[in-house]
This record gives structure tokens, C-alpha cells and sequence, in this order.
């Protein structure tokens, strides 16, 4: 029986490839969508991705879609056609997306999108936060999971040099002040860490909302559920070979990949693209985590930072954070109740 669709963005990257690999293997009968930033023949990455799905049956449903997600604009048009589509019966209604692609600005400063935010939270959070709201509406009303991947940079990993704490004024995290000179790599991964908290703390909210609509009415979301799934340090990750990671970063990161068999005996934490994508494609449509939500190290539920579940900004000293900062998502992403089937 056909199984429904699933989204996964980023479909190209270190993850994403094996991802694909394990659903089409896995889960043969769903529907695919796979976004890319680059669907070009000259890209390797994408090349790699259409190697994977050239293996799948002939009848498989599976298309590559062209994706910025740092556009806001190209992120409505997306989830528009994928409305469109569901409704016209061309593909099944969703029963889950895996929000997997992402962004870091290690070097140069601040980078901003056309929309005027900061690009690691604007990619990572905002438009991820964006999709999922407009296409609740389209999930399959008994089972649907929105899969966030999150990161122990939310609180503080070992390679960050100032931790993921909020500001007090949540427009910092959009429109952060300009890096001092020798703080631009750490600022830079701290702003990515800040984008994985959001995230974290917003999936709550969301989860929160979700759930308070199951109680008051039988709606269409009630089989809906979102998770953050922090995957681990993937040692393999075409991330730290990038021409903006330090040169120490990529090079501790290789030795490291090098040695990952003996460093997982010590921590399962070290470990490869493909292991977690196993973990990250089960949690969004194994049938053993039906139901399940919140947060993930791995495949296991876990308690995320306290900052994330309680944090309190001393400028709203009257308000959760997790509140505010889902209010500002809203805003920041131009998300009105026109848009979403959620309540909001």
C-alpha cells in the first residue's frame, strides 16, 4: 500500500545522499520530494543523488525539486505547488518532511539573505519554520511527522567558542551586530548554534499548539507530530572540508574520521553520515516511532539544554521564550493564519 510523501531539503548533502539511499531500500512504497540548492548536471553532489535513484524501481515516484532557502519568496512557491499537487492527486499527501538542510558563515562576517536576515537562521530555522506551517494543511490526518535536525551546538559544542545563548532582543538573531575581527569564527558557529536552539525551542511551541488542537477538536492535524533529532558529529560530513572551515577545524576533523571506529567504542556520538541517516530516516517514518515527539540524540529521546525548555529573556521577563520566539518566526517568515491550518 502506498506509504505517502516525504520531503527531505538538502537531499544532496553528506546526509542527505545515504538518507535517500535508506528510504527508497526501506520504505520503497512513499512518494519522494528532494530539494537542492544546485539541480544542474555539473553539480557532483546532485550527480551522486541521481545515482542513488537510478537504483530505485522504474515506477517509483521520486522527483528533485530546486530549492533557495534563503529565499522566502522561492520557499512559498514551493510549498504552493506542493499544495497544488497534493490536491490535484499527483502525489500522496505528506506523512513526513525532513528538514535537513543547513548553512554556517565561518568566515567574512555576517551574510545576508535578500530578505535582509541573517543567513544561518534565516536557512536553518526561518524558511524550515515557514514550510512547515504552510503545509500542515496537507499532511495525511492520521500520521504525519515534521523532522527538525538539531545539533549539541544549541547549547555548546567542544568546537565553539562563545555558547548558544539567546539575546535578550530576539531581532538579534536576525540582525545580529557586526563580528569583531577576531571573533568571526566563533561568532560565525555561534550564530549557527543559536539557529539549532531556535529551532529546538520552536519545535516545543509548535508540538504545544498541536497538541492543544487534539484536545479542543478532531482536526486534520491530529496525527501530527514534530521532533528534533540532533544526528551527532558526523565525522564525514562535506561541512568541515568547506573553503570557510578553519584549517585546525577540517584537519582535527579528518584525524578524527580516520580513528571514528575506536573514538564511537569511547563515544557513539563519533560517527558517520550514514549511520545517522538510519536514525534520522526511521524517526520520520519507522512505524516504532509513531507518535513519538520532542527531542532526539540519535534514535533516543533525550532532554535537550535547559535554555531550550525554559528560558526566560529579561527583556520579556512575563513571557516564555519558547512563546516569543515562535510570535517573531511568525513574523520574521510572513506567516499569517491564511497561510497554515494551525490556529494560531
Amino acid at each position: 500500500m502506498p506509504m505517502g510523501t516525504v520531503i527531505i531539503t538538502g537531499a544532496n548533502s553528506s546526509l542527505g545522499i545515504p538518507a535517500v539511499g535508506y528510504l527508497l531500500s526501506n520504505y520503497s512504497t512513499s512518494t519522494v520530494v528532494l530539494t537542492v540548492r544546485d539541480d544542474s548536471e555539473q553539480d557532483t553532489n546532485t550527480a551522486k543523488l541521481r545515482a542513488i535513484i537510478a537504483r530505485s524501481p522504474a515506477n517509483a515516484n521520486i522527483s528533485i525539486r530546486k530549492l533557495d532557502l534563503a529565499s522566502l519568496a522561492a520557499v512559498q512557491k514551493f510549498t504552493d505547488e506542493i499544495q497544488s499537487e497534493i490536491a490535484r492527486g499527483q502525489i500522496l499527501p505528506l506523512v513526513a518532511v525532513i528538514w535537513n538542510a543547513m548553512s554556517w558563515t565561518l568566515h567574512g562576517g555576517l551574510n545576508f539573505t535578500p530578505d535582509g536576515y541573517e543567513r544561518s537562521i534565516a536557512i536553518n530555522h526561518i524558511a524550515h519554520f515557514a514550510m512547515s506551517l504552510r503545509l500542515l494543511g496537507s499532511f495525511d490526518p492520521e500520521q504525519g511527522r515534521i523532522v527538525f535536525l538539531s545539533s549539541d551546538s544549541h547549547e555548546k559544542s567542544a568546537l565553539q567558542q562563545f555558547p548558544s545563548t539567546l539575546p535578550d532582543d530576539p531581532d538579534l538573531l536576525v540582525h545580529p551586530p557586526p563580528d569583531k575581527g577576531e571573533e568571526i569564527i566563533g561568532r560565525g558557529f555561534q550564530r549557527y548554534g543559536l539557529s539549532k536552539l531556535v529551532i529546538i525551542m520552536t519545535m516545543y511551541e509548535l508540538n504545544r499548539r498541536l497538541k492543544q488542537g487534539r484536545r479542543e477538536t478532531s482536526n486534520d492535524l491530529k496525527g501530527l507530530f514534530a521532533l528534533a533529532v540532533d544526528p551527532g558529529g558526523l565525522l564525514d560530513s562535506r561541512a568541515f572540508s568547506g573553503p570557510d572551515v578553519p584549517r585546525m577545524w577540517s584537519t582535527q576533523v579528518y584525524i578524527a574520521n580516520l580513528l571514528q571506529p575506536l573514538l564511537k567504542l569511547l563515544n557513539p556520538a563519533f560517527r558517520r553520515s550514514a549511520d545517522a541517516a538510519r536514525d534520522v530516516i526511521d524517526l520520520a517514518v519507522g512505524p516504532q516511532y509513531a507518535g513519538k515527539d520532542g527531542y532526539f540524540i540519535m534514535r533516543k529521546k533525550a532532554d535537550s539544554s535547559d535554555a531550550s525548555k525554559n528560558s526566560v529573556s529579561n527583556r520579556y521577563k512575563n513571557e516564555d521564550m519558547q512563546g516569543i520566539l515562535w510570535k517573531k518566526s511568525l513574523e520574521w517568515a510572513g506567516i499569517n493564519q491564511k497561510d497554515t491550518a494551525l490556529p494560531l
